[in-house]
């Protein structure tokens, strides 16, 4: 059995709060988390937040560098219960789509893949055309799940944060993480 650990990878697409979030609701899961963020996601950050890179690892139980290639989440021997890349940039999906990783955040999915464990990918890029349309099918088939990031608008949401914790909710479900995030269809509040 796996132990109740997931990796996080953080990329530098717009929409960096869905990272955020997803580890924020993994701590109030009780989940470990493994993080890495790419360079250009300390970039999105300080654009898309007030945050700092240092308050972001410090939500996650644990974090690497993007250039340590020998961390714990590279290995197949680290068992985990899969990974979610929040937000993942079109780049990152390329890479992992090819098996050609420049860094930790796409070899540690490219590792999630190969051992048939469970990889979400939260794409935020829009329009999209053929060539990322090929690449998503091509992650499908490889096994990945590619889950944009795309607001429920029957949960009524008032705010903003009510859009991100339904998405980041959504992908919390695929992992079977027992949440609130998420207003269910057709069941009652509570």
């Amino acid at each position: 059995m796996s132990p109740t650990r997931l990796i996080v990878g953080i990329s530098g697409a717009s929409g960096i709060v869905y990272g955020v979030r997803m580890l924020e609701a993994l701590r109030e899961a009780g989940v470990e988390t493994h993080l890495v963020m790419s360079p250009s996601a300390e970039v999105t950050l300080a654009h898309e937040t007030d945050l700092k890179v240092a308050q972001v690892r410090a939500l996650a139980s644990r974090w690497y560098r993007q250039t340590d290639i020998g961390a714990a989440i590279s290995s197949g021997s680290f068992l985990t219960l899969g990974m979610v890349v929040a937000p993942c940039s079109v780049r990152s999906m390329s890479e992992i789509a090819t098996g050609v990783t420049s860094g930790l955040l796409t070899r540690a999915a490219d590792v999630v893949l190969k051992e048939r464990r469970r990889l979400v990918l939260m794409v935020r890029e829009t329009p999209l055309h053929g060539g990322h349309l090929r690449t998503m099918a091509q992650l499908s088939d490889m096994g990945a799940i590619v889950a944009p990031p795309v607001p429920a608008f029957y949960a009524r949401p008032a705010t903003v944060a009510e859009m991100v914790d339904h998405s980041v909710g959504r992908v919390l479900d695929l992992f079977g993480i027992d949440n609130r995030l998420v207003r269910r269809w057709k069941e009652p509040e509570g």
